[in-house]
């Protein structure tokens, strides 16, 4: 059976509730670790979709591992293959695919809501979701410019691409892959951002109130979009 491969580029932030969802339905994946200079597949043989984790990292830094990543998306979408992205796998989609990446007019940072983009490829991602829901952020940059072809689908009151597909690939800029221990470690590793608060970035006790509740009503939203990606993955 093909594989998915995952790339994860920072230690702490790994594939989370997306790991479990592809374990419970017995679908093949492995993880890159990027920040440990694991170099990505030679070849998209025997690959059935990509997947991008986040990172506080930028696209648009001069760092080794970008140039080849960019032409591995390119080439999974020639091919065919599904890709998606979280936060900055969203944007290493868009830059790859000739969208444009910039610094957004504010950061976001907790749990924000977003809203569904009222289009027919919307209406087929959301699959009966409401048109509002919570979702976890934490980006201070995003896609400021989709590429050519692609549709947005989801939007913030700050932030007018939240998400986009491009057929059967699937860009995120917020966070649905996210767990309880994921946002401990997150609010953990980045206090210091916290502690320069504004209007849309949360305190850590904010992002921690009600931790579990949330994080299972975020699973159940991820369900929805990842039970519509897995379904262009490559047999």
């Amino acid at each position: 059976m093909r594989e998915i491969v995952i790339f994860r580029h920072a230690a702490h932030e790994g594939p989370g509730y997306l790991a479990s969802y592809l374990d419970r339905r017995g679908l093949p994946w492995r993880l890159v670790r990027v920040d440990r200079r694991e170099s990505p597949p030679d070849s998209l043989a025997g690959v059935s979709g990509l997947v991008l984790m986040g990172g506080p990292m930028s696209v648009n830094d001069r760092l080794p591992w970008i140039p080849p990543l960019l032409r591995l998306i390119r080439e999974a979408v020639d091919k065919d293959i599904p890709v998606l992205g979280h936060c900055l796998g969203g944007q290493l989609m868009a830059r790859a695919l000739g969208g444009r990446v910039t610094r957004s007019r504010v950061k976001e940072i907790g749990w924000l809501p977003v809203e569904t983009v009222d289009n027919a490829e919307a209406r087929g991602w959301v699959n009966g979701l409401a048109p509002q829901f919570e979702v976890f952020h934490w980006h201070g940059e995003t896609f400021s410019a989709l590429p050519p072809g692609a549709v947005p689908i989801l939007k913030s009151r700050d932030c007018r691409h939240q998400a986009f597909v491009l057929g059967k690939h699937l860009g995120f800029q917020c966070h649905i892959e996210m767990t309880p221990d994921l946002v401990r470690s997150w609010t953990h590793t980045g206090a210091a951002e916290i502690a320069r608060t504004t209007r849309t970035v949360q305190s850590e006790i904010q992002m921690r109130t009600n931790l579990v509740a949330r994080a299972q009503r975020l699973n159940r939203v991820a369900d929805v979009f990842y039970d519509r990606w897995v379904k262009g993955l490559k047999p």
